[in-house]
């Protein structure tokens, strides 16, 4: 995920889309296996019918989220889902009945938010509507409605053109804030106290905006004011209704188990994924403490002491990571990967703001750009877009985020053994102090959706886990990261699962393939296969489609 602290100069992310953009016209990697006649045709037609169902109706670039809408809507999934199931896939290849499942999954998901999540209505966070980073996933984490404003992506001063859009989008706030009090009558007494800091948080940067945009024109500044003050109002609206707010924001196991293994495709359950995150989080501890052990005699990491020495450092690092992967023919390396990596590096953080993440880049930068194979996946699907429209863009609902953020954590601790600290044993002791913070996060969400935790008891939590005082309780991190696992059931604990049911599926292929078995080979079978659940790259891989047909079943 993307985190305040990685945000980005203008001009990097421009340099990095100029790259993918140049990369385009590359040859792609996923030719598509020959259709099944009179079959996939009639898949990819109907997902292009479903996603555009799937977006809410729109009044003047206003979402309409109104209990008629959405009721009205879930009545016509009813119509989609019957398309999908007339479909006849057993005689299709692998792949394609891949593509199959993904597009009843995100069905699952509408079904699922208009039945039990109803964001719309529970959770004021949801009505944000000025984003002004990117995620590093395919889309954004959590749910968002569909008109939200990507700041990040103007360039400063605006051009006349870019002037008259960011317009247009700012004059959508006030009616969705007016709609949102009319919308909002859930009772998830936390999910609506933690969600006013986002609306906050937005005033804060609608007036960045006011500062950046000082030279706009009188139409600009209108619709920018407005956007203020009616954001200004919800903030108002939301702490007066608050006192009213008393009931849990978790959604229970049971729910949580059916959203896991119908939208998510996660072959486990609740309970399963407590006994994974507590054995991960044992594991991290303990594996820390024989680290430290074995590394007693060696000096201890010191911390990147100033911004000159973090500059070098970055990209000494970055330069370091890439001729590992090279020279061990771990993955294989395109164009586009040092760039990607390079634009992400950030900067020098002084001790008294550094979070989490932060403060492991001051000590080894390599081991958060492990981890920043997010922007390596980014950079593919922009430079080698899938052949399959189904995969070519990011899934709705999160639903890759088992791929995503599996292996973006699962690598860190693969390549760690793999030998990329062999010249710097103390960054190992780092590696787990990362996993033993993404165990104790998600430990901590999944008791919040079980309403066994507060948020506040999984805030301790999650700070008392993490080793070395890293998880600060006097920084935003902490606060973001549990209400984003709140508010998007599955996403705290899909680090941690992610990673084991990758770890899952390399068992398999070295078991299958033996001696003949490749690491660059198994990573590029990934990445090719596109950011999807892993449950399917298990069997679009192996050929073992156990997992999913257990999932079938849960339904």
């Amino acid at each position: 995920m993307m985190h305040p602290q990685l945000k980005l100069p203008r001009l990097l992310i421009a340099s990095l889309g100029l790259l993918l953009l140049t990369n385009s016209s590359t040859a792609r990697n996923n030719e598509a296996e020959p259709v099944a006649a009179g079959g996939y045709a009639e898949l990819t037609a109907l997902f292009n019918d479903w996603r555009a169902f799937e977006r809410p109706a729109m009044q003047a670039g206003v979402p309409d989220y109104s209990t008629a809408a959405m009721t009205l809507k879930h009545q016509r999934l009813k119509d989609y889902q019957q398309r999908l199931q007339a479909i006849e896939i057993s005689q299709w290849p692998i792949e394609q009945q891949v593509d199959y499942h993904l597009v009843r999954a995100e069905m699952n998901g509408l079904d699922f938010n208009i039945r039990v999540l109803k964001p719309w209505q529970r959770d004021p966070a949801f009505y944000t509507s000025i984003w002004t980073y990117q995620s590093d996933t395919p889309a954004h984490e959590g749910p968002t409605h569909a008109a939200i404003i990507e700041l990040w992506t103007y360039e400063f001063p605006l051009s006349s053109a870019a002037e008259a859009g960011l317009t247009a989008e700012l004059k959508t706030i006030p009616p969705l804030l007016q709609q949102a009090r009319v919308n909002l009558t859930g009772n998830a007494r936390e999910l609506w106290i933690a969600g006013i800091k986002n609306i906050t948080d937005q005033v804060r940067d609608l007036d960045e905006l006011d500062e950046k945009a000082s030279q706009s024109g009188e139409a600009f500044k209108s619709a920018l004011s407005s956007a203020r003050q009616a954001s200004v109002a919800f903030v108002e609206w939301l702490e007066q209704q608050s006192a009213s707010k008393t009931g849990p924001s978790g959604i229970g196991k049971d729910n949580y188990t059916w959203h896991l293994q119908n939208v998510h495709l996660v072959p486990l359950n609740w309970e399963q994924e407590v006994s994974l995150l507590q054995r991960e989080l044992d594991r991290a501890h303990a594996f820390l403490r024989l680290e430290e052990h074995r590394n007693r005699n060696l000096p201890p990491l010191k911390a990147i002491a100033s911004a000159e020495e973090y500059q070098q450092r970055a990209e000494a690092s970055v330069t370091q990571y890439m001729a590992f992967l090279k020279a061990q023919d771990i993955l294989p390396i395109k164009d586009y990967m040092d760039p990607a990596i390079r634009a992400r590096t950030g900067e020098f953080v002084p001790p008294e703001t550094r979070n989490f993440f932060w403060t492991a880049v001051h000590f080894e930068p390599i081991t958060l750009w492990t981890h920043f194979y997010h922007w390596f996946d980014l950079a593919r699907m922009q430079a080698e877009p899938h052949a399959s429209p189904i995969r070519r863009g990011p899934l709705l609902y999160n639903i890759w985020d088992s791929r995503a953020e599996g292996l973006a954590t699962g690598v860190e601790e693969m390549l760690m053994h793999a030998g990329l600290y062999d010249d710097n044993p103390r960054a190992r002791e780092i590696v787990y102090i990362m996993l033993a913070q993404r165990a104790a996060r998600g430990l901590g969400s999944l008791y919040v959706h079980a309403n066994q935790f507060t948020m506040q008891q999984a805030r301790d939590f999650h700070v008392e886990w993490t080793p070395r005082g890293w998880m600060r309780d006097d920084l935003d991190l902490l606060g973001f990261e549990q209400l984003l696992y709140l508010r998007q059931p599955g996403y705290g604990s899909s680090y941690v699962t992610g990673k084991y049911l990758l770890e899952r599926l390399l068992a398999e292929r070295g078991r299958q393939q033996r001696q003949g078995f490749k690491l660059k080979d198994f990573f590029a079978e990934l990445n090719q296969a596109g950011l999807i659940p892993v449950s399917l790259l298990h069997w679009q891989l192996s050929g073992d489609d156990k997992d999913i047909q257990r999932l079938l079943k849960s339904e």
